[in-house]
């Protein structure tokens, strides 16, 4: 992932195709979740925590890159998802 890629401030998705952006409940974009984090102006899973949202993007990660293995996309999403908008405290 480059430095300068625009990221969910959720799950670290790669924001690079707008249909996965999220929306507000005005239907505009929100350019700081995906869709499967944040639509219609409402977090899709509120309950969701840090940990649980590690586990989750660490396997849906290296689903889809054989390049990377669960274990390996976890300890970078372990450093990374902690600053993000959504968990930044």
């Amino acid at each position: 992932m480059e430095n300068n890629e625009k990221i969910c401030q959720s799950c670290c998705m790669p924001l690079n195709n707008p249909d996965i952006v999220g929306t507000e409940a005005n239907g505009e974009k929100n350019q700081d979740y995906c869709i499967y984090c944040y639509n219609e102006g409402e977090f899709t899973q509120p309950k969701t925590t840090l940990n649980m949202m590690i586990d989750i993007s660490s396997k849906i990660w290296a689903e889809k890159d054989p390049n990377v293995t669960v274990e390996q996309a976890k300890a970078q999403l372990e450093k990374k998802l902690p600053l993000l908008k959504r968990w930044c405290k």
